[in-house]
């Protein structure tokens, strides 16, 4: 009787130990499987790495650890002649998940050929994916996807480390020096790739690597880039900037005149540009002292170019909020919104009335299929194996946007470095970060033009994340593709 009360109770400590384990990920660790893809009718075998290396603090304590997945091609001798792809997404606050999982990685998400969630959720070869030129590692910053600070949470952390534009890119630049010295790759050309907050990640990141870890890149692509100095000053730029984006959202939805409608979207563009730069700018900058007769003039242009009613842009003072649009826009055909991150997509809201749509249609699709697809396939196909949750968006907030510098960082690692070059992609249906606006921001990083030579851009016929569609998928990574292999070195001096 006695042992099995001694039984009992070893049994309930065990099983109180089980339960009292701390659900947390070692901070330094990696899960090595193997894999192969066909790319453009080519097998590639490659090695995935999925992992934990630690951010460490001044005096070498850790105090954060990143989750990362890092993809090598398989049979390559010497990796100083193969590239690395650095990629980052948004938020800020939010996993690498996006562009690993639906753009340049080796598995794409199963999705219709619009982007469209499908069941069952899951992960598909990608065939256009540009691991056949250069390995990628994709990297979540504190407190999104598998990332955490150490500790999570309380007043230890110390939130000026990390949740900053500033803060960012210096613990990412540090961050990246360890990781590019484990898997050696300082010889090998480097570019860097950020989405949405991203593009301001990259632009700061350009000069801290350059500066402050002495790690100088070939390239830094922007996908649909936020650039705070456009949408966060609420100036006449900012305001005047929307429009040509109305003018392609509501030509995909056919709510335009048949003189625009008729015309192919890239024929439109460029003449509602140029309205906006030499006419509406100047006019939602004279404020109060227009003339009634030019803003009568002007808002019946604005409402001929954005499918809206002239009398709302008057009221507005000409300066139409972009919820507004989403809501508007489709009332009187059908009654629903649009989305924000991309406007191709549709929501029914409570009432017609209002000024803004009570959610994003675009991303409660997205995240139909990217949540269970990224947990199933870290867990089941790269074999890490965590209680943890993979944080889609994570606790960040507040962000401390002050000092915001990084248009000139990027000038002034162009102008350091003359390997550098610059790529920018953007969907034209994306009304978060307007295709014009990171048109605008690519002319203001270089005011001189002397630069401009090594700028491009790239538009698409989709929104924020232009990859979810089939068409765009394969001409994006074949941008990217291109963009790489024109802007290696090939014995050329880094000279002016």
């Amino acid at each position: 009787m006695r042992s099995l009360y001694l039984f009992s109770i070893a049994l309930c400590s065990a099983i109180t130990l089980t339960f009292a384990q701390e659900r947390k990920l070692p901070i330094d660790t990696t899960v090595t499987t193997q894999h192969s893809v066909t790319i453009n009718g080519a097998r590639i075998d490659y090695t995935a790495v999925t992992g934990t290396q630690p951010v460490w603090d001044e005096l070498g304590k850790p105090i954060a650890s990143l989750h990362y997945t890092y993809y090598t091609k398989n049979g390559v001798k010497d990796r100083a002649d193969r590239p690395l792809l650095i990629s980052f997404n948004g938020g800020p606050g939010s996993g690498s998940v996006w562009m690993h999982l639906a753009y340049t990685g080796p598995r794409v998400l199963k999705i219709d050929d619009e982007g469209y969630p499908i069941q069952p959720y899951g992960v598909k070869e990608n065939p256009y994916s540009v691991l056949d030129v250069t390995d990628i590692v994709y990297v979540n910053p504190a407190n999104t996807g598998y990332s955490r600070t150490i500790p999570e949470s309380g007043k230890e952390v110390d939130h000026k480390k990390f949740f900053g534009i500033n803060a960012d890119t210096k613990y990412l630049a540090e961050w990246l020096n360890t990781f590019v010295t484990r898997n050696n790759r300082w010889r090998s050309p480097k570019y860097i790739v950020g989405e949405s907050y991203g593009g301001t990640r990259v632009m700061g990141l350009s000069l801290a690597l350059q500066n402050q870890q002495w790690m100088y890149l070939n390239g830094v692509i922007m996908v649909s880039p936020a650039d705070y100095k456009v949408f966060r000053d609420n100036d006449p730029v900012s305001s005047a900037l929307n429009l040509p984006y109305f003018a392609a959202a509501a030509w995909h939805h056919k709510a335009l005149p048949a003189a625009l409608q008729n015309q192919d979207l890239l024929e439109v563009l460029p003449e509602v540009e140029d309205f906006t730069i030499n006419k509406l700018l100047p006019a939602i900058a004279k404020g109060g002292f227009i003339q009634d007769s030019e803003r009568k003039a002007i808002a019946e242009k604005v409402a001929y170019y954005s499918g809206l009613d002239a009398q709302d842009i008057i009221d507005q003072n000409l300066v139409v909020p972009t919820q507004f649009f989403w809501k508007a826009l489709m009332r009187e055909k059908g009654g629903y919104t649009i989305g924000r991150l991309d406007s191709r997509y549709l929501g029914i809201d409570k009432t017609l009335t209002g000024t803004r749509p009570d959610y994003s249609p675009e991303l409660t699709s997205w995240l139909h299929s990217f949540t269970p697809a990224i947990n199933y396939y870290l867990q089941e196909e790269l074999n890490f194996k965590t209680d943890i949750k993979y944080n889609m968006f994570g606790p960040v907030h507040p962000w401390d946007d002050s000092d915001d510098n990084v248009r000139e960082d990027l000038r002034q690692a162009m102008a350091q470095n003359p390997y550098l070059n610059v790529l920018v992609q953007s969907g034209y249906y994306d009304g978060a970060c307007t295709y014009f606006a990171a048109k605008y921001t690519m002319s203001q990083v270089d005011p001189s033009g002397r630069m401009k030579d090594r700028f491009e851009f790239k538009g698409y016929r989709s929104g924020h994340m232009m990859y979810l569609r089939h068409e765009d998928l394969k001409s994006a990574n074949e941008d990217i593709r291109n963009f790489i292999l024109k802007t290696q070195a090939n014995g050329k001096s880094a000279k002016y």
